[in-house]
């Protein structure tokens, strides 16, 4: 392989975790092939930033500083990183399945005439090819896919690979590129609340669904998260139902989480919903209904009203 590329995340200034999981990833592949990972870092003001890339096994980061390129925006992205992948003509191509990465991986991948495995969990290199592993049917069955065409892309799921820390900085050079025409632009930003933890990027969350009864319930959800240090999720019919807004759907139509702990409430476990957090490393269940679809998914089942449990949860965090 000529060499591992990953594209760098970045919000208001500021990496996001899933660049470091990437970086990490990209450095293991690019070990076995004996390459070196650069990073293509698009923004505004990021250059004092980018040498920190080389903790994670970055060699080499491509930074372009823009003005219009300080949000996020397809035209813009796409457009620069694909000139930039032709110029540098690395093999394999890495970024984070998260909202972004989503846009920009197809968009990227038809720029560049060539094919993306998205939201994988697991990558390898057989025979100098990139191999990934990604879920599919919603999450009943795992593929292991081969990309034709070059580079290779792959989106990666947040939370699944680790970060790994080894060392030294990496040489930042400042590149520039042919934005191109640009069709979209940020007028406004409408920011969460200060101190909400993203769900995507959450190590526990606790999620309440349609057992909670109503919006004004989820106080004792509150509770427990904020005892846990958690965000907070919801189920589609929590959502549909007005109780939380949409930034908190976790499921298919939501967003995808894998958190290292995952407390359901009042979930029953929809297929759709068990796609969006069934790759959670601990799922612990708490419902009434003992043949809930959420028990057979979950490691630790609580058959109870969630009314009685959580507050007895919030309890022993106490303690």
């Amino acid at each position: 392989m000529a060499g591992v590329w990953i594209i760098a995340e970045q919000r208001d200034g500021d990496f996001r975790k899933i660049t470091f999981e990437a970086a990490s990833a990209a450095k293991k592949v690019a070990d076995e092939v004996g390459g070196e990972v650069t990073a293509l870092v698009l923004g505004s003001g990021m250059g004092d930033k980018c040498a920190e890339l080389g903790k994670y096994g970055v060699a080499k980061v491509l930074c372009v500083d823009d003005a219009s390129l300080a949000d996020y925006t397809t035209d813009a992205y796409a457009n620069a990183a694909a000139a930039l992948i032709k110029d540098g003509a690395p093999d394999v191509v890495l970024l984070g399945a998260s909202m972004q990465g989503k846009d920009l991986g197809g968009r990227l991948a038809a720029k560049l005439d060539t094919g993306i495995a998205v939201d994988c969990t697991a990558l390898a290199v057989t025979d100098g090819k990139l191999v990934a592993t990604r879920p599919m049917y919603a999450g009943k069955v795992y593929a292991d896919v081969v990309v034709n065409g070059s580079p290779q892309i792959a989106s990666l799921r947040p939370n699944v690979f680790d970060v790994v820390e080894v060392g030294g900085e990496a040489a930042v050079e400042a590149a520039s590129v042919d934005l191109g025409e640009i069709k979209a632009a940020v007028v406004d930003k409408l920011v969460a609340e200060e101190g909400k933890i993203d769900l995507t990027e959450a190590n526990i969350i606790v999620s309440g669904g349609r057992g909670v009864k109503e919006a004004e319930n989820f106080d004792i959800i509150e509770e427990l998260a904020g005892k846990l240090g958690a965000a907070v999720g919801a189920s589609r019919s929590a959502v549909d139902a007005g109780w939380r807004p949409h930034t908190d759907q976790v499921g298919q139509t939501g967003k995808v989480v894998t958190p290292n702990l995952y407390v359901a409430c009042g979930i029953s476990g929809a297929i759709q919903h068990l796609a969006g957090m069934g790759s959670s490393k601990v799922i612990v269940a708490i419902n009434k209904d003992a043949d809930a679809p959420i028990h057979s998914k979950a490691d630790f089942c609580v058959v109870g009203d969630l009314f009685d449990v959580v507050p007895e949860l919030s309890k022993e965090v106490d303690k």
